[in-house]
């Protein structure tokens, strides 16, 4: 009824310039969950939260890494128990079938790409204010899109540009520049925590929650902790960017496990004092909605060098995320394409580099013009529409291949399953719930036009399809 399922033994069976390289291990695979977690999230993203939920935004990002925290426990067992490239796309096909895995894969191809555009426009901001710190004033027109009476927005399609450039060199050399890029951003959240915490005035968090708890329509957009919760959400996940790399996992049963679990823990203590030191430290109004809300943070402190430098370090290590985003986007986009679902000729592999030369070109392509156009809270929020539909699939893999098969061997088992994927596809159907009607809207147009390319071309063209019709 859902299309055919892949077999776990189809999946380790690959043909000559269709197999990813194995070049990662487990600090790798944990450089690029924090690279990808530790972001636009929280170094943008905390002002358009503090916008909508006021200082219960620290309420917020604990609600959203909850489910996250869900989520990366079904992520864990999953990406053990299948060690191949895909993510939940290729979870969804081994256990749900191909048509739902279709909609994942396709979902996860929209997170991707946009969560790759969100932080390239936050990393145009934080560039801009860091070179207008400095005295020099750029041209508005090639800072902003037509949203802000600009033109394009030209820093965010460099640094998408040069990102894909970096991919395609190679993903070993990708993986360990990322990992110095890591060490940066947590080293300049450590100098924001230890500044501003000081700073800290009880105040500031009254009234705590001005908008409510849930998700409601207020002078035309949705205020209150969940509506903030939906959009923070996007600086939790990038974790399911380390399942995408399973394939080229050294030692997937150990390093996947640690690369998950540790790059959530990492992160979630990282974000709970952040949240907490700027929000402590200024009024949410002033705050809210700020292109770089830790930097003002420092500069009203009287830290102006200080600012600077966190700018700085944001300029500096905020690729990291668009690198492992890009690296996931075009990962998810192989898979499908070697599938079958996708034209072919898409899933070629570069015998110099072992990477997926062109998919990751027109991947860096797609991402550059968007991000020089839209709007970062549009994007965001669409973003984590697709993310919030893959993470609904995992949690149900989890309990569906625990019902299905029991027997398979599991380097990581996830306590409780069934709770914990009920928790997962609850907490997630509800934040999708709390996004904008606009952007439900867009996410529905954008999976009926996925379906109408499945319909007239994947159907016919998949390799499991085609193995059911021969049987």
């Amino acid at each position: 009824m859902l299309g055919p399922r892949k077999s776990l033994t189809d999946l380790t069976q690959r043909t000559s310039g269709h197999a990813l390289a194995k070049t990662l291990s487990w600090p790798h695979l944990i450089a690029l969950g924090v690279g990808a977690i530790v972001g636009t999230g929280i170094y943008t993203l905390t002002g358009v939260g503090a916008e909508r939920a006021g200082p219960a935004v620290i309420l917020a990002f604990a609600i959203a890494g909850a489910v996250c925290a869900c989520a990366a426990l079904a992520y864990a067992e999953m990406a053990t128990l299948i060690p191949a490239a895909g993510s939940a796309y290729t979870f969804s096909y081994v256990a749900l079938g191909e048509q739902l895995a279709w909609i994942v894969g396709w979902s996860l191809i929209l997170e991707y790409s946009l969560a790759c555009s969100t932080v390239a426009v936050g990393w145009s901001g934080y560039l801009v204010g860091w070179i207008e710190s400095a005295g020099i004033h750029l041209p508005h027109m090639l800072l902003v899109g037509p949203h802000g009476g600009g033109l394009v927005n030209l820093p965010a399609v460099l640094v998408a540009l040069g990102v894909m450039g970096l991919l395609v060199a190679g993903t070993r050399e990708s993986a360990t520049l990322n990992i110095v890029l890591v060490i940066i951003k947590l080293v300049a959240l450590s100098i924001f925590v230890i500044m501003a915490l000081p700073a800290f005035q009880g105040h500031n968090l009254h009234p705590f929650m001005p908008y409510g708890f849930g998700s409601t329509e207020i002078g035309g957009e949705k205020r209150g902790v969940m509506a903030a919760a939906a959009i923070v959400f996007f600086a939790f996940y990038g974790f399911d960017a380390v399942a995408t790399s399973a394939e080229e996992a050294k030692n997937p049963g150990r390093d996947l496990t640690i690369g998950i679990v540790g790059s959530m823990l990492v992160c979630t203590l990282i974000y709970m004092a952040v949240a907490i030191s700027a929000i402590g430290a200024l009024p949410f109004q002033q705050l809210a909605n700020s292109p770089e809300p830790l930097a003002l943070v420092l500069r009203s402190l009287g830290q102006p060098m200080a600012a600077h430098l966190i700018a700085l370090a944001a300029v500096i290590a905020l690729p990291s995320v668009i690198l492992v985003m890009m690296y996931g986007q075009s990962r998810v986009f192989f898979v499908m394409a070697r599938d079958g679902l996708l034209p072919r000729a898409l899933a070629t592999i570069s015998p110099r580099t072992g990477a997926p030369v062109r998919i990751t070109l027109l991947t860096g392509i797609s991402i550059a013009i968007v991000a020089g156009i839209f709007r970062l809270d549009e994007i965001a929020e669409l973003a984590n529409a697709g993310t919030l539909i893959a993470f609904m699939a995992v949690g149900a893999c989890l309990m569906v291949l625990r019902r299905r098969a029991p027997e398979l061997p599991r380097l990581f088992r996830c306590p409780q399953p069934m709770l914990v994927g009920t928790l997962t596809i609850l907490g997630c159907a509800y934040l999708l719930l709390s996004l904008p009607s606009a952007t439900l809207v867009r996410f529905a147009a954008w999976n009926g036009l996925g379906l109408a390319f499945y319909l007239l071309y994947g159907r016919r063209h998949s390799d499991a399809g085609r193995a059911e019709r021969q049987a």
